[in-house]
């Protein structure tokens, strides 16, 4: 804390609790969630795997991506892409 590395400014400040809770959940109004955010709640490689199909399957990521998608799951595994996302993600306070 007496160095400068790893500092980060503070925004604001609540005292209720109720209220700090409901605005940090404002930031995922409206959020539709990306490929990496799905496959972030797959438990195995296969499950993550089918759903780049799916996505690709629908246009929702170009065949480009999917690529990258599924070469990174190959090399690296489905965790390479973050800690797993649990059901109630984003509608718990973090």
């Amino acid at each position: 804390m007496e160095t400068d590395e790893n500092r980060f400014r503070i925004s604001s400040v609540r005292s209720d609790l109720g209220v700090g809770e409901r605005v940090s959940m404002k930031r995922f109004d409206n959020y539709m969630p990306d490929a990496v955010d799905y496959i972030r709640r797959c438990d195995s490689e296969k499950q993550a795997e089918e759903i780049v199909d799916y996505l690709e399957k629908r246009n929702e990521i170009t065949g480009e991506y999917a690529y990258k998608l599924r070469k990174q799951l190959k090399t690296k595994g489905v965790r390479s892409f973050g800690p797993k996302k649990q059901d109630d993600y984003y509608s718990r306070a973090e």
